[in-house]
């Protein structure tokens, strides 16, 4: 497939890895360095098919449950982290595990055992079923923490004690659906307690507000991850709130349909998600370079980002 034509690709910046998911994979390579293969880990370790085959092809070994683990191996516990029950079950089956939850996860869960220990029953802003709202809402009892998926939710949300009420967020949210979400929220209780700082990270930020500057200035916008990233997905839809309706996400260069690029796109905005390795944005822009006459590129960035994460002892 070649075309006679001209592709002007708008790369936004940041994109790709986070310190969070890179900490994540880092911890997998170095425990099958220190200890050989197989190294468990419990779930995906971030949502990421190639990342993913890549660590198994080293000899990561991803379970769901710890009673696919056997006696005698380690177990990481994956960037989203994880409910107490997992650790102490963990604990009672003598499982030595490493624990690579990104530390901007642990944040909000210490910010949750907090309030409660201020008696005070925690709202968790998030997407049910996502692993990390898994974790954060098995920090602290089931009746003392309340889910809120949406606008409707917070709206309908009842509560004999509105005086007693604390807020906490999934690290990867649309910033500004979160952001309608806690205002009907301080609206209607006017006394919620807000974390001290915002729960979304900063690379979620970084990466929204970068799409949405390049989203008006593009025909098409990609985002390249996989569908089970919820940063990812969170990237379509800013793009396409922003002002550019033709926004997808594919897993990677083979999964764009180039004809329609051909066809009906001038400007070509990528972006990636957090769990997105650089490798498969190289392979893109290399396609692009194999399809079209000639490939204009510009970059817009909008933060420079040079954080860093400690890792475990263990593996450091």
């Amino acid at each position: 497939m070649q075309a006679e034509k001209k592709l002007k690709i708008i790369l936004a910046n940041p994109r790709g890895f986070c310190a969070g998911v890179d900490r994540a994979v880092l911890i997998v390579e170095r425990a099958l360095q220190k200890y050989g293969a197989p190294v468990y880990v419990r779930h995906e370790i971030v949502h990421n098919k190639h990342v993913l085959e890549s660590l198994m092809a080293k000899g990561a070994v991803f379970v769901e449950d710890l009673d696919n683990i056997p006696d005698d191996v380690p177990v990481i516990f994956s960037a989203h982290g994880v409910a107490k029950c997992v650790t102490a079950e963990a604990t009672s089956k003598k499982i030595f595990y490493i624990d690579a939850t990104c530390p901007l996860v642990s944040k909000v869960h210490r910010e949750t055992e907090l309030h409660h220990k201020n008696n005070k029953h925690v709202l968790l802003i998030g997407h049910k079923g996502h692993p990390e709202v898994i974790g954060t809402m098995g920090q602290i009892s089931a009746d003392s923490i309340s889910l809120i998926e949406n606008i409707k939710d917070a709206e309908k949300y009842e509560t004999n004690t509105p005086d007693k009420l604390a807020f906490v967020t999934q690290t990867t949210l649309s910033v500004d659906d979160t952001k309608d979400i806690i205002e009907v929220l301080k609206r209607r209780f006017p006394k919620i307690v807000s974390p001290k700082k915002e729960d979304i990270c900063y690379a979620t930020t970084n990466r929204q507000a970068a799409v949405k500057e390049i989203a008006t200035k593009c025909d098409t916008v990609v985002v390249i991850g996989s569908n089970n990233s919820s940063n990812a997905n969170r990237l379509v839809e800013a793009a396409k709130q922003h002002g550019c309706n033709k926004s997808f996400l594919a897993q990677n260069s083979s999964a764009i349909n180039w004809q329609d690029i051909i066809d009906n796109t001038n400007i070509l905005g990528i972006t990636a998600g957090a769990s997105t390795p650089e490798v498969l944005i190289s392979e893109v822009m290399d396609t692009a370079n194999d399809i079209f006459s000639e490939v204009e590129i510009e970059y817009i960035s909008v933060a420079d980002e040079n954080i860093t994460f400690k890792l475990p002892k263990v593996v450091a």
